[in-house]
C-alpha cells in the first residue's frame, strides 16, 4: 500500500509536475471513499527552494522525512541533466528502496533516480527531449524513449508532464484498484487508463467535439462493438457514399474506421478484464474479437502483453485463475 508519500524537491522545481504528485498522493478525498495518504513534501536543499517559474516553495520538511515514506516520487526540474546532486539525496533514495519503498520519477526527475545507481540494470523513461541524453549519462540503463511510464521492479519512470499523471494512477491503481484510480481521474478530469507502453503502439482517436458529421455512427459503433462492421454497413449509418464515408471519417478522427472500431474493442476488452470475472472468450466475443486467439493478437500488438498478464496486474493472480 502506499498509505505514506513523500514528493522530494530540488531547487528549480518545475511547479507543474509537483502539482501533480501533490494532487494524485495529497488531497483528501476520503468524502468519496478513497485512502488518505500521510503526504509530504521534501527538501532536498535547505527549507526554502526556487521554482523554475520564479517564485520559491518553503516546506518544514527535510530528508529525514524519507525514511517513512512508502513512495518517494521525484518532479522534474530544470538542468537535471546538468547538474551534480547531494550525496545524501542519492543515500536516501538508495536506502528507501533497499527498506522495501517504491520510487518514482516524473520526466527529469530521472536524472536523480540515476545517479543514485537506481536505473543501472533497469528499463526507465523520460521525456523525449532528455532520453538520448540519460542513456548517455547512464549507460547501465535500459532507456524506453517512447513510452508513457515503464514500471521495473520498486523504480517506476514517466515520461513528461501528463505522463506523471498515467505513472501515479498507474500506482493507484495497483495498491487500491481501478475504482479508486478511475475515481481520482475523474476528479482530475483526465483519462483514468493509458497503459505505460501503449503511446507507441496506438493511435488514439481525436475528441468526438470534432466529429461534426461522423458523430451520430462513432456513438453507434460504440453500442455495437460486438457486431461485424464493414465501411459500406457504416456508410449507410451514416447516409453517406462509402468513400465520402471513409474521407470523412479520416478527416474528423484522425484515423480510419478499421483502426477506430480496433482501438474501442481493446479499450473495452481492458475495462472488462480489470472490473470483471468473464473468461477470456466472453471477453473476445463481447468486443467483437471473436474468440480468445483473436483478442489475444490484437491486445499483445496493442499493448505489447497479454489479456490474461494484463488482467493479474489489475487484479490480481486469483482474478486470472477463476476467470480463465
Amino acid at each position: 500500500m502506499l498509505n505514506n508519500v513523500a514528493a522530494l524537491m530540488l531547487d528549480d522545481v518545475h511547479p507543474f509536475e509537483l502539482g501533480v504528485l501533490c494532487e494524485v498522493f495529497g488531497l483528501d478525498r476520503s468524502d468519496e471513499g478513497l485512502p488518505v495518504h500521510d503526504f509530504a513534501v521534501v527538501s532536498a536543499e535547505g527549507p526554502v527552494l526556487r521554482t523554475h517559474a520564479g517564485f520559491t516553495i518553503s516546506t518544514p520538511y527535510g530528508l529525514d522525512r524519507l525514511e517513512e515514506a512508502d513512495l518517494v516520487a521525484v518532479p522534474a526540474g530544470s538542468r537535471f541533466g546538468e547538474r551534480d546532486f547531494p550525496e545524501e539525496v542519492l543515500v536516501a533514495l538508495r536506502r528507501a528502496v533497499e527498506r522495501g519503498a517504491r520510487v518514482l520519477s516524473v520526466c527529469s526527475g530521472a536524472y536523480l533516480l540515476g545517479a543514485a545507481g537506481l536505473l543501472d540494470g533497469r528499463h526507465c523513461t523520460t521525456h523525449w527531449r532528455h532520453a538520448d541524453d540519460l542513456a548517455r549519462r547512464f549507460p547501465e540503463a535500459v532507456v524506453e524513449p517512447d513510452v508513457l511510464y515503464v514500471e521495473d521492479g520498486p523504480v517506476t519512470t514517466s515520461a513528461g508532464t501528463a505522463a506523471g499523471i498515467d505513472a501515479c494512477l498507474h500506482l493507484v491503481r495497483q495498491a487500491y484498484g481501478p475504482a479508486a484510480a478511475n475515481t481520482i481521474a475523474r476528479r482530475m478530469v483526465v483519462p483514468p487508463h493509458r497503459d505505460g507502453g501503449q503511446a507507441q503502439y496506438i493511435e488514439r482517436p481525436l475528441p468526438r467535439t470534432r466529429c461534426d458529421t461522423v458523430g451520430d455512427t462513432l456513438a453507434w459503433m460504440e453500442r455495437h462493438l460486438d457486431q461485424e462492421m464493414t465501411v459500406e454497413q457504416l456508410a449507410a449509418q451514416a447516409h453517406m457514399s462509402p468513400r465520402t464515408f471513409a474521407r470523412r471519417f479520416q478527416q474528423e478522427t484522425g484515423t480510419t474506421p478499421y483502426r477506430w472500431l480496433l482501438r474501442q474493442r481493446v479499450l473495452l476488452a481492458q475495462h472488462l478484464l480489470e472490473t470483471s470475472d468473464e473468461t477470456i472468450d466472453a471477453i473476445a466475443d463481447r468486443t467483437g474479437f471473436g474468440n480468445a486467439a483473436a483478442l489475444r493478437h490484437q491486445f499483445v500488438r496493442a499493448l505489447d502483453t497479454t489479456p490474461q498478464a494484463y488482467r493479474r496486474t489489475f487484479r490480481g493472480p486469483s482474478a486470472v485463475v477463476e476467470a480463465a
